[in-house]
């Protein structure tokens, strides 16, 4: 029979933080033997042997009277992985190439990536119903994708790491990337009312109206404000962000005095309105100019091309996972950043006629 080896209390704590110390992957330094004691409900000296322990190890080196002892991690010590929830703004944003491509990098870097059980638009912005998805799914991280600004203050405050793919996230203490859509916005304004539109349409979701317009929103009214257009509701109407909802607000804006020029967030939508568009015998460019706020490879196979915002998603695919390792190994990141996105002028764009 195998003989039992008890481990004095001492022993016991050394085990304890040796095993956070490499979990957890800090290179800092490690809190004194006061506040450790009190965290493990022992006593200072039965902390201090341990310590002594693991400076015997090499894990810990001290750094002389009243200073905290710096952590050595071994050369060959890997950090650990980490499991990411992705959720996603709607659940078809898993086809996504740069989503797709995040997923596969991230699992390459060894952690473990995968898409929660339900979307944004699923748990219709809730902060309740995220907060309920959250406490039943075992993510050491999250990245959220899309959120609206009450969803990712609610994730600024918990304290399992999150990053902010697209959405509100700015002025918050969470890491996060998007294009810059602020230029891209005001370009394509600027182009359209140089083609002589003057009832122009923005098609914002609801989360980038609410609370308050959001940054490339605003660049949109005062890039027509800067060529004499009056603004209101007119060019940025309301509408919630369903199917059903997008329809009847097209329904409404051509009832009387029609736009002739309307820029869409996202492909799904420039379709949907291409579609409706077509059914009242109008021409897109000819009647109705349009403009995509976002790329898609769809666009690749349409003639004529379309105008629509551009940018590329490596450096955004990039950021996420320097972001994942940074927290595998410890590292308190809460970068924020943007990625450049540029005005592709296109053939659904036309002059306006006289």
């Amino acid at each position: 029979m195998d003989t039992i080896t008890l481990l004095s209390a001492a022993e016991q704590v050394a085990a304890h933080l040796r095993e956070a110390l490499l979990r957890e992957g800090s290179s800092g330094t490690i809190a004194g033997v006061r506040p450790l004691a009190t965290d493990l409900g022992v006593n200072r000296k039965t902390v201090e042997r341990a310590l002594n322990q693991l400076e015997r190890e090499g894990l810990l080196v001290a750094q002389g009277v009243g200073r905290r002892r710096r952590v050595v991690l071994p050369k060959d010590h890997a950090p650990p992985a980490l499991r990411v929830a992705m959720l996603l703004y709607e659940p078809q944003a898993q086809t996504e190439g740069w989503l797709m491509e995040s997923q596969h990098l991230l699992q390459e870097a060894g952690h473990g990536a995968f898409f929660a059980d339900k979307s944004l638009l699923e748990l219709q912005m809730n902060v309740k119903r995220v907060s309920r998805l959250v406490q039943k799914t075992e993510a050491d991280a999250w990245v959220v994708i899309g959120g609206s600004r009450q969803v990712l203050e609610w994730f600024a405050q918990q304290d399992t790491p999150v990053f902010a793919l697209f959405g509100r996230y700015q002025g918050l203490s969470v890491a996060g990337t998007k294009p810059d859509h602020v230029p891209a916005f005001a370009a394509a304004t600027r182009h359209l009312a140089g083609l002589g539109h003057r009832r122009i349409a923005l098609l914002a979701r609801p989360e980038r109206r609410l609370p308050k317009l959001g940054r490339a929103e605003r660049a949109f009214l005062e890039e027509l404000k800067a060529h004499g257009i009056q603004t209101g509701s007119f060019n940025l109407p309301h509408w919630e962000g369903s199917p059903e909802s997008l329809h009847q607000c097209l329904e409404s804006l051509f009832s009387k005095t029609p736009p002739t020029a309307l820029i869409l967030p996202e492909a799904p939508m420039y379709f949907a309105v291409q579609q409706f568009l077509g059914n009242r015998g109008l021409r897109v460019s000819q009647d109705v100019s349009l403009v995509c706020a976002d790329g898609d490879r769809s666009f690749e196979w349409c003639r004529p091309t379309v105008a629509h915002i551009s940018w590329d998603f490596r450096p955004v695919v990039r950021r996420v996972v320097r972001w994942t390792n940074n927290v595998a190994k410890g590292k308190d990141d809460r970068r924020q950043s943007f990625t450049k996105a540029e005005f592709v002028a296109g053939g659904t764009v036309g002059a306006l006629k006289v």
